[in-house]
C-alpha cells in the first residue's frame, strides 16, 4: 500500500471516522497482515495526544481456538474484554484476514457459540457509538475479488477517496448527497423492492435513516435504516454470494411472511445458511435495509464492507438491528445480502418509483 495512502487513511480514521480528543483512550485491533496501517494509525493517535492500545492477533489463532475449544470455552465472553470495552473512548477495527477460508472446516455449531458469546461485547461497543471498521488489502481479499494485489489496493483507495487530495472534503460532499435520501426515507412508510424473482415489501414508518458518510464504516457510502420487525412480506433473490464464516453461500433466495424469514435456500451451503438463521429468535427477521451510493465501488469484491456500498444496489440484513435506527430486533447474527437493481430492478417508497435500473428517478 502506498505510503501517502496509508497516511491519508490514518488521518481519516483518527480525525474523521471517530471522535478522538487529547486524552482519549482508543484501541486499534487487527492482524499482523495490517501492520503498516496499524502503525500509521498508532502514530496519528499519538500526534493528537490520545492514549493508544494496540491489539494484534495471529492469523491462525481463531482457527486453533475453534478447533480445540469446548462449548464452554467458545461460548465464553471475557469479563476482561467487557471491562475494557466499557472504559474505552473509541475503537478502530482493521479487518485483515490472511485466509478468508480459514474457518471453512469449523462446524456451524461452534461458530454459533462464538457469535452468541460475542454479542454482549458487540452491544457494548455499539452503544458507545464511537467505533470505526475498515479493511486492509491483503492478498486473500484480492484473491476473493479476482484481482491482483496492486489492483485491489487501488480499488480500496478509490472507494475511500484516498486517491484525492482532500479525502475529508470528498466524504463531506458524499454525506450531503446522501442526506437528501436519508430525509426522504424518514418520510416513508412502506418500501417495495422488485426485480428478477423479487417482490418484497416492508415498513419503515417511525424509523431513523442513518447517513453512512465514512464515519464508522470506511469506506462508507450508504443510507440505512431498520425495517419494522413484523412487516416483511414477499420474496427476494439476491444477486451476489455471501462470503462469511469461511464459506461462500451462493444463489440465496428468501421468503418472508409477517416479518419472519419462513424459507431460505441457496445453491451452495444451503444447510449452513439455515443453521445460522436458526441461531436465535431474531435471526430470521430483517434488521437492516440499506441503499448503496458509493460510485467508487465499481465491482463486486466478495467483501460486504465494500459491496454493500456499491451504487445501484440495495442490501438487507437478517438479524440484529441498529438501535440508532430505532430497530428493536436483537440477535447474535447480522448478515447482509445484496440485490443489484441495475438490471431490471426497481425501488418504491409508498408506491412512488424512486429508483429504476439502479438510477434514481427525479
Amino acid at each position: 500500500m502506498r505510503t501517502d495512502h496509508l497516511e491519508q487513511w490514518a488521518r481519516l480514521l483518527v480525525r474523521y471516522a471517530i471522535r478522538v480528543r487529547r486524552g482519549s483512550t482508543v484501541k486499534v485491533r487487527g492482524t499482523l497482515e495490517a501492520r503498516p496501517l496499524i502503525h500509521a494509525v498508532l502514530a496519528e493517535l499519538v500526534r493528537v495526544g490520545a492514549h493508544p492500545r494496540v491489539s494484534v492477533t495471529l492469523p491462525e489463532a481463531v482457527h486453533t481456538f475453534c478447533t480445540l475449544g469446548t462449548r464452554e470455552q467458545l461460548g465464553h465472553c471475557s469479563p476482561i474484554d467487557l471491562h475494557e470495552a466499557r472504559r474505552l473512548d473509541g475503537i478502530i477495527t482493521i479487518k485483515s484476514e490472511a485466509n478468508t477460508r480459514e474457518m471453512s472446516g469449523i462446524a456451524p455449531e461452534k461458530q454459533v457459540w462464538m457469535a452468541k458469546a460475542a454479542r454482549r461485547l458487540n452491544e457494548v461497543i455499539a452503544r458507545k457509538d464511537n467505533w470505526a471498521l475498515t479493511l486492509y488489502p491483503t492478498a486473500a481479499y484480492a484473491q476473493d475479488a479476482d484481482m491482483a494485489v496492486a489492483d485491489f489496493e487501488a480499488f480500496v483507495a478509490r472507494a475511500m477517496f484516498l486517491d484525492c487530495e482532500d479525502p475529508v472534503r470528498h466524504w463531506q460532499q458524499q454525506g450531503r448527497r446522501q442526506d437528501k435520501l436519508a430525509r426522504r426515507l424518514m418520510q416513508t412508510r412502506m418500501v417495495r423492492i422488485t426485480g428478477r424473482d423479487t417482490d418484497l415489501t416492508f415498513g419503515i414508518a417511525g424509523r431513523t435513516a442513518v447517513n453512512d458518510d465514512g464515519r464508522r464504516n470506511l469506506p462508507g457510502g450508504e443510507v440505512f435504516t431498520a425495517p419494522a420487525e413484523s412487516s416483511a412480506e414477499g420474496h427476494i433473490a439476491y444477486s451476489y454470494p455471501v462470503a462469511a464464516y469461511g464459506r461462500e453461500i451462493t444463489d440465496i433466495r428468501c421468503e418472508f411472511k409477517r416479518g419472519i424469514l419462513v424459507k431460505a435456500s441457496a445453491g451452495k451451503h444451503s444447510e449452513f445458511l439455515n443453521r445460522m438463521l436458526d441461531m436465535d429468535a431474531g435471526a430470521r427477521r430483517l434488521g437492516e435495509f440499506g441503499i448503496g451510493m458509493n460510485n467508487g465501488v465499481t465491482r463486486f469484491s466478495r467483501n460486504i464492507l465494500f459491496d454493500e456500498k456499491m451504487g445501484g444496489t440495495i442490501h438487507l440484513a437478517v438479524g440484529r438491528s441498529y438501535p440508532q435506527c430505532g430497530g428493536r430486533n436483537r440477535s447474535a447474527l447480522h448478515w447482509d445480502m445484496i440485490k443489484d437493481l441495475r438490471d431490471g430492478g426497481a425501488l418504491y417508497f409508498d408506491g412512488a418509483l424512486v429508483q429504476k435500473d439502479g438510477r434514481f428517478v427525479v
